[in-house]
């Protein structure tokens, strides 16, 4: 049995016999005289976007052409139950005067989370089992944190830094820098442990067992850790927002 090392540039990499952990690199880049590879995150990303960009586009002309006097059916009615539900989802964690604020980006998160997770179902490597990927979603909900904080705050949001007493400035400001940390890591350590586990799993159990056995693990390690996860990331971002303004509905 061999070490695992892998590499991005397009060559096999020695690992563990008949195991793939789906991470190659396919097309160089030269960028200012640095080489960078377009890698198996990055068409997988591309695959996700193209399926969520054409379910946008065909659920935005199927309401389009939706008549408002009848009630909805099939794939309309379906779109209606996401929305509505979503819409609760944040306005009870959110409050009346965030909500319309920030639903269309926990929405788009969520969709986008949820998707990615899934991916694997497919025979992809899921988007989020890459740090690059999760890391910027983070930090993206750390700016929204701060600045919600300093918009509704304002210098009550600096003050708060200093609370209970000025002592405990320093832990405070560590906490709010591990926000966007904890929230990348969370989803990218619990999406790449499922991917590992199931490329082991492939490629190290005999043939037969692989008829059987996988579709349990997929159902716990894609579907319902991928949906937790998405859930979990976007439930996150709701009540740090809302926490960091503080206003009352």
């Amino acid at each position: 049995m061999r070490l695992v090392v892998i590499n991005f540039k397009g060559k096999e990499s020695e690992g563990v016999e008949g195991v793939d952990f789906y991470v190659h690199g396919y097309w160089p880049i030269h960028i200012g005289g640095v080489e960078v590879y377009i890698t198996t995150t990055h068409v997988c990303l591309a695959i996700v976007m193209v399926v969520l960009i054409a379910f946008a586009i065909v659920a935005n002309r199927i309401i389009a052409k939706a008549d408002p006097t009848k009630a909805p059916t099939g794939f309309l009615n379906v779109i209606e139950l996401m929305v509505e539900t979503l819409d609760n989802l944040v306005v009870s964690n959110m409050g009346k005067k965030l909500a319309p604020k920030f639903r269309n980006y926990v929405g788009v998160v969520f969709m986008f989370l949820i998707v990615c997770n899934l991916s694997g179902l497919f025979g992809l490597r899921p988007p989020t089992a890459d740090y690059g990927i999760t890391l910027p979603l983070g930090l993206i909900t750390f700016t929204m944190i701060q600045y919600q904080g300093i918009k509704w705050q304002k210098w009550g949001r600096l003050k708060g830094l200093f609370e209970p007493f000025f002592l405990f400035f320093p832990i405070n400001v560590i906490s709010e820098f591990a926000t966007p940390v904890s929230l990348s890591l969370r989803l990218f350590a619990n999406i790449l442990s499922g991917t590992m586990m199931m490329a082991l799993i492939y490629g190290l159990l005999p043939k037969f067992i692989l008829w059987i056995w996988p579709a349990a693990l997929h159902a716990y390690l894609d579907v319902f850790a991928g949906a937790l996860q998405a859930y979990v990331f976007a439930m996150l971002t709701m009540v740090f927002i809302a926490n960091a303004a503080d206003i009352e509905d």
